[in-house]
């Protein structure tokens, strides 16, 4: 049963009406692909920042280097007016202290990073860390904002010197003017 298959575009129908083979094309086309990461892009530019930790939180300065981890901390917050903010949310003292310590039944390793504007009362400040250990915490960190030049020495600020009352001008004569800083 051999036979003859005639070629494509011979045979009786002539040479006017010849069929055309396409080859298809290998190359990809980027342009989607750049439209899409650029709107991704400016989508996480837009959401990045607003996924900080929202209470508004006067730091104080301090020149000690940051503290790096590997997972992400349980962020106490106190507020200028004394409110305590477990991340965003808002707590009582008493009740801080029982939602600390479900969490550290789940994670007994979880680190706890504790901010508080620098107009808040030190006694404050300790009740709410005191609340914090007595949870079972032992990793607890306070948050500062980094200074930009504290000084000239190794993180030390030196004191400014105490103004001086000027001296009585003697026989008429004018005192020196003394020069600002």
């Amino acid at each position: 049963m051999a036979g003859i298959i005639p070629a494509a575009g011979g045979g009786s129908t002539g040479g006017k009406f010849r069929r055309r083979s396409y080859t298809p094309i290998a190359d990809i086309n980027v342009t989607p692909l750049v439209d899409v990461m650029l709107v991704l892009l400016i989508i996480f530019m837009i959401t990045a920042p607003l996924l900080q930790v929202g209470v508004p939180v006067d730091l104080p300065k301090t020149s000690a280097q940051q503290v790096g981890g590997k997972d992400e901390p349980l962020v106490v917050s106190v507020n200028a007016q004394g409110e305590v903010f477990l991340g965003e949310t808002k707590y009582d003292v008493a009740e801080l202290g029982a939602k600390l310590k479900a969490v550290h039944e789940e994670k007994p390793d979880q680190r706890v990073f504790m901010r508080g504007d620098k107009a808040v009362d030190y006694g404050k400040m300790m009740e709410v860390m005191g609340v914090v250990i007595e949870s079972g915490f032992r990793q607890l960190g306070l948050l500062g904002e980094q200074a930009q030049a504290l000084g000239k020495g190794m993180g030390t600020v030196s004191p400014a010197p105490a103004p001086q009352a000027p001296a009585a001008p003697r026989g008429g004569q004018q005192p020196a003017p003394t020069p600002r800083r």
